[in-house]
């Protein structure tokens, strides 16, 4: 259930096939923005192609115990969101010029909000649009909350273990750079790169955050996740971090977690 804080007119395109894009902020202004039942605020502008069920559901899956540290956040799906000089505009509908132009995403100060504007028609299904919605909001919960300090000890002790893989690039990276031996300038041993440790911990628990918050919204094979650059983190292992993060952040009413392990043979 969502409830309507703001109503104003969507725009209209000025031709088929042509939209024009219009500021962040005026898009802000105009738009309609809802306030799910767990606290989240979001909106949909323009054609997204994303029903408003769909949307509800999809935003309806961030934990009610992350709300608190989102308040401020408000998350705006529109068809295209570009980079334009030194500011922000978003296109009402699509273009193959607009597109290759367009990113993922691109967070923006409104005055006492922190907005997140997300593209919608970059991606051609509904896994796509849902993990970078809930990467985003796992990245916008660390950098208010930070990292719960019983999840940085399982996966750095994964670590230290030697566990395969990762959750993602910036995961594989961090990780290899917090463990590499640090000597000084007469081959001594020094303490581990702690600053590469935090940031390991950071991007671990944001990679994990966002899948435990994508199960919740829908169901998928974890090798979706997976990319050349970088062997992903052992099944084990990562659903040791999501049943924790699971007993930090219950899902919500209506929501459910599992994990399915596909049997060989």
């Amino acid at each position: 259930m969502s409830i309507p804080v703001q109503t104003e007119s969507h725009p209209s395109e000025s031709t088929p096939g042509s939209p024009t894009p219009w500021p962040a902020d005026k898009v802000a202004a105009n738009a309609t923005v809802s306030v799910a039942a767990q606290g989240i605020h979001f909106s949909s502008w323009g054609e997204t192609r994303v029903s408003e069920s769909e949307l509800e559901r999809l935003v309806g899956a961030v934990p009610r115990a992350l709300a608190p540290a989102l308040e401020k956040r408000y998350y705006y799906f529109v068809p295209l969101v570009i980079a334009e000089n030194d500011g922000v505009v978003a296109s009402p509908g699509y273009t193959v010029d607009l597109g290759d132009r367009a990113i993922c995403h691109r967070n923006v100060s409104l005055g006492s909000v922190d907005a997140v504007f997300l593209s919608t028609r970059l991606v051609d299904d509904r896994f796509g649009l849902a993990f970078e919605f809930f990467i985003n909001v796992a990245h916008n919960f660390v950098d208010a909350a930070g990292v719960p300090e019983s999840f940085a000890a399982i996966a750095w002790s994964q670590a230290q273990a030697n566990v395969r893989g990762e959750t993602s690039q910036d995961a594989w990276e961090t990780r290899r750079r917090a463990l590499d031996p640090v000597t000084n300038a007469k081959g001594e041993a020094m303490p581990l790169d702690e600053r590469a440790r935090k940031n390991y911990e950071e991007s671990a628990f944001s990679d994990s955050l966002a899948i435990y918050m994508l199960s919740l919204s829908l169901d998928f094979d974890y090798h979706d996740l997976r990319e050349r650059e970088y062997p992903l983190l052992a099944a084990p292992a990562l659903a040791e971090r999501l049943r924790h993060i699971a007993t930090l952040f219950p899902a919500n009413d209506g929501y459910e977690f599992q994990i399915l392990y596909r049997r060989k043979g």
